[in-house]
């Protein structure tokens, strides 16, 4: 049972790190925990509890949640501390000792964070009255179970403060990469049922919500759980009513099937934006990762979005530095990379996690020439990026925008996913999770977006 009266009038302040659906599953957490009489705490006041959601893909994503955890307790004294998420799952014991935190759950327990927040608040301020002797004894309460006993799966759909909803629809991994911690931190694939995926959708589209977008770990590897299949939940969330918008936020190669791509170049509500996982261009790298595909499949897979769908952004994760990446290696990622009709790289540098079988590698890339690979690929991504802007100015789009602050230019995204800026003088409230058909105009001030020309017929209100 939860004790709702020890979260009445309470204040509450949220810390996320990592990914996208880490960000969906604190804002989900928040509006539980808003149901049940919590506020978030306003600038410059004092919270009664703070949430930290954890990343722990690189050795700086751990130092940045000691960093925010640290930075939570300063600023919130007395504040009942409960940390979550990848970091908590691998490093729990160290996390509890970590001075101000209260109570850390692992991947399987945040599931039920709300009843173990509850009973751990209870037994806090019955033992506040109480002398602790033993400094060790002010450790926090953790609870983490081994990567195979994760089984529970925490739904997700929410928005918080954006425009676009976020709707978890897979967690885990089964593929354990060399270089990757994720699934022992976030366990083995696993996710609910299509029907409670449209489910929520549909409530989604109740709160106003037109851009849903789909989140996971490795969510092309969704029905594993319950038998079903990614382009059948595709097909399903198509027929939702009122969802203008779908985006599918990554998705491997390995597991984008033809079927699948042809079915968003034809869809109602499939955007015509891809997120595919590289890592590397090159196949001896690719093995040494135990990645499940090689670099023809690939780009394959890249061809046949762009006969299909020409004008698609398509985003590309791409890892530099990783052990075995010999100058000559790095060069076919180069090459590969630059041959291809990609619009975005989003680049990583490589970063050594213990327990992984990366480690057992010999070939070790110098800090120094990690950085300098990365400012290379950073180079080719944005002479890519600029060039797929470049080639819609003049044209006609559909941009979703967004809330802005009252006297500030506006932001959206076209379909394709290109940025666009609605100048603060033709901007208005009205205008907020609008669909608005514009003619795009030349780059902004600072190249990140193109302005809006002139504003055409409004799609939809």
């Amino acid at each position: 049972m939860i004790d709702s009266s020890v979260f009445q009038g309470k204040k509450a302040a949220y810390a996320t790190l990592g990914c996208k659906l880490n960000f969906s599953e604190t804002s989900t957490f928040g509006k539980m925990l808003e149901e049940l009489g919590v506020r978030t705490a306003g600038k410059g006041e004092i919270a009664d509890l703070c949430l930290i959601n954890t990343c722990s893909v690189t050795e700086v994503a751990d130092h940045k949640c000691r960093q925010v955890i640290h930075r939570l307790v300063r600023q919130h004294p007395g504040a009942f501390v409960v940390v979550t998420g990848c970091y908590a799952q691998l490093e729990a014991e160290n996390v509890a000792k970590i001075d101000g935190v209260d109570l850390v759950l692992g991947s399987n327990e945040k599931a039920n964070l709300i009843q173990f927040l509850s009973d751990a608040w209870i037994s806090k301020e019955a033992d506040s009255s109480k002398v602790v002797e033993n400094e060790q004894d002010k450790n926090a309460s953790f609870f983490v179970r081994k990567t195979k006993e994760i089984t529970s799966f925490a739904p997700s759909c929410s928005r918080g403060n954006r425009t676009r909803y976020f709707l978890k629809v897979q967690d885990g991994c089964d593929y354990f990469c060399t270089y990757c911690t994720i699934p022992y931190a976030r366990g083995f694939s696993r996710n609910p049922t299509i029907a409670s995926l449209v489910e929520q959708a549909r409530k989604a589209v109740e709160e106003g919500g037109k851009e849903i977008v789909l989140t996971g770990v490795n969510i092309g590897d969704f029905g594993k759980t319950t038998g079903e299949s990614f382009v059948d939940l595709v097909k399903a969330l198509d027929g939702v009513e009122g969802v203008s918008r779908y985006r599918i936020s990554s998705l491997e190669p390995d597991l984008m099937s033809d079927e699948l791509i042809d079915y968003c170049a034809h869809s109602r509500a499939f955007m015509p934006h891809f997120h595919v996982p590289l890592q590397s261009g090159s196949d001896t790298v690719l093995k040494l990762m135990h990645r499940h595909y090689d670099r023809q499949l690939f780009a394959d897979k890249i061809m046949t979005i762009k006969s299909l769908m020409p004008d698609a952004f398509i985003g590309v994760d791409v890892m530099v530095g990783c052990r075995g990446e010999t100058p000559e290696c790095f060069e076919e990622t180069y090459e590969f990379l630059n041959s291809l009709p990609v619009t975005q790289l989003h680049v990583f540098p490589y970063s050594e996690r213990p327990g992984t079988s990366a480690l057992r590698i010999p070939y070790v890339v110098s800090e120094k020439d990690k950085k300098l690979r990365s400012r290379r690929l950073l180079e080719l991504s944005d002479s890519k990026t600029h060039a797929f802007y470049e080639a819609h100015i003049g044209k006609e789009a559909e941009v979703l925008l967004e809330k802005a602050t009252r006297g500030r230019a506006m932001h959206g995204f076209t379909k394709n996913y290109v940025r666009v800026e609605l100048s603060a003088a033709d901007a208005c409230p009205e205008f907020d999770n609008h669909l608005l058909r514009v003619r795009l105009g030349d780059f902004n001030h600072d190249k990140t977006a193109l302005r809006v020309a002139q504003i055409l017929t409004p799609h939809s209100a």
